[in-house]
């Protein structure tokens, strides 16, 4: 069974340097991922570097559903 801490970890595996913030349990979750990684990237390319490090998780059914927000560090800023 998939737990937060875990997806956190994969995230953290694939995506380095990164903020990480994971909420849910079971197969859903909502990620929100703030990185230097995603700076001129769009939306659908931000999204395929996180699907890329849960992919076998995706794709055996551990994880069903996610929902994922990317951010640029100056993004996020301008966000919060």
């Amino acid at each position: 069974m998939m737990d937060a801490a875990t997806v956190t970890a994969l995230l953290e595996a694939h995506l380095e340097g990164c903020q990480i913030q994971v909420e849910g349990a079971g197969n859903r979750y909502e990620i929100t991922v703030i990185g230097d990684v995603f700076e001129g990237k769009r939306p659908v390319q931000r999204q395929q570097l996180v699907y890329a490090a849960l992919g076998e998780q995706i794709a055996d059914g551990s994880i069903h559903a996610v929902s994922i927000r990317t951010f640029t560090p100056g993004q996020w800023q301008a966000d919060a």
